[in-house]
């Protein structure tokens, strides 16, 4: 049965719902994609990716995340001129939802920002259903997470099309509807500082050298 979960920043400030929370609505993946990683890392949320530099996503329609608290502490961030649209808070760093924008309707949320963190996550919307991008993970690739999952994409590819045609694309929590302008304060990360990031991430990390 769909019910309502709540999502949260590390301070609380940012609060937002999501709505008609069950497995049979959202996507839920690992990846390990270095710009995922990059990410983390220029928010100093490192914390929230797994041993081996995976984020833990769940991807929902963008008409069930509403932000009930703090919507004045919500900026966003672009690691490239044409780069995923990722949305954090100003208050404490916590990634509040990647977006590729209005056009493609979804929302990816981290696990660990839903109140009660990874096991309330486990109990609404069930295990991740696998893993993308292994390639970039930190160490050895997870098992499974290489080359084309056809499973994982059919289903995101399902369930993008089925909230476009089911209206669940608006009203959008990051863009406006007459415009598609995004709603909060965004800036493109400048090549340099990227650049900067790269060692940081991926199989031989300059930081899991030094340890």
């Amino acid at each position: 049965m769909a019910r309502e979960v709540q999502v949260r920043c590390r301070c609380g400030e940012v609060i937002g719902l999501v709505s008609n929370a069950s497995p049979q609505k959202v996507n839920r993946v690992v990846c390990y994609c270095d710009d995922c990683q990059a990410f983390a890392h220029q928010l100093g949320r490192a914390d929230l990716l797994n041993a081996q530099g995976g984020s833990d996503i769940v991807q929902v329609a963008p008409a069930s995340l509403t932000f009930i608290k703090g919507r004045n502490r919500i900026a966003g961030l672009r690691l490239s001129p044409k780069g995923l649209f990722r949305w954090h808070t100003t208050c404490c760093n916590t990634p509040v939802g990647n977006t590729l924008g209005p056009a493609i309707p979804f929302v990816g949320l981290t696990a660990q920002t839903f109140e009660g963190g990874t096991r309330t996550v486990d109990a609404v919307f069930g295990a991740p259903l696998g893993a993308i991008l292994g390639k970039y993970a930190v160490g050895p690739a997870p098992a499974g997470s290489t080359g084309i999952n056809l499973t994982l994409l059919l289903r995101a590819i399902t369930k993008v099309l089925g909230w476009r045609l089911r209206g669940r694309a608006w009203p959008h929590p990051f863009f406006h509807l007459k415009t598609r302008e995004p709603i909060y304060p965004l800036k493109v990360l400048p090549q340099e500082q990227r650049e900067a990031l790269r060692p940081l991430c991926g199989p031989k990390p300059a930081l899991r050298a030094q340890a």
